[in-house]
């Protein structure tokens, strides 16, 4: 008997990922289902109210995972409005819990399936070492994500108002966040001072991105 192999839509890398999302997706579904089963089964109110709180710790988590999904690489993605969620559900699911406000904004922008990808893990990957690393004291707690478009260029920023160690000294997520930014053909620049830092992302726009924000400008008339 003849057996005929299917071809899959996504015969790459990129196929692996989306096993892999699709494993992790999987496993946290079954973790809040296992946590809150045990929440409803508790007598007790404390450890009731802490499993309830692992329950949504765990459902933000998720909400960060599937915002960071990749687009799909064969289509332009709208940046803008794929980087607002995600900042929304790091918002939600971190920054909440730190009384970190965050302020986005972002210029219209379409970038390709996985440039938008990579973009969109540098930007979760900063706003992580925000969480963790920034020293507020006495100040409210705030961050900022801008993506702009510079002729062809473009420009991600994420900033801080706290105090952080030196931004010169990389670990692994920074050193993580190089490589990407050099496969997008960019760079990163890095400053810390006692009163913020501040990270910026720039690389230049591909052919068809480019093709794209050249359609989305407003032509100007002469009278």
């Amino acid at each position: 008997m003849t057996k005929h192999i299917v071809p899959l839509p996504y015969p790459d890398g990129s196929l692996l990922l989306r096993e892999l999302n699709h494993r992790v997706n999987n496993e946290l579904t079954s973790a809040i289902c296992t946590v809150s089963a045990k929440a409803v089964e508790s007598d007790d109110v404390a450890v009731k109210a802490a499993l309830l709180d692992v329950v949504d710790l765990l459902h933000g988590y998720a909400d960060v995972h599937k915002a960071l999904r990749m687009p799909d690489p064969g289509h332009l993605t709208d940046a803008a409005r794929y980087l607002q969620h995600l900042c929304f559900s790091i918002t939600k699911y971190r920054l909440d819990r730190l009384s970190i406000r965050l302020l986005f904004s972002a210029d219209d922008l379409r970038l390709e399936g996985e440039r938008c990808w990579k973009l969109g893990l540098i930007v979760s990957e900063l706003l992580t070492n925000v969480a963790r690393h920034a020293r507020f004291d006495d100040r409210h707690p705030e961050a900022k994500v801008k993506l702009l478009l510079t002729g062809n260029v473009v420009r991600c920023g994420v900033s801080d108002n706290g105090s952080a160690p030196d931004l010169t000294v990389r670990g692994r997520g920074l050193t993580i966040v190089g490589e990407l930014a050099s496969s997008l053909g960019g760079r990163v620049h890095a400053s810390c001072a006692a009163e913020g830092s501040s990270l910026l992302l720039t690389f230049p726009l591909t052919e068809p991105e480019q093709l794209a924000a050249g359609a989305t400008q407003t032509p100007e008339y002469s009278r």
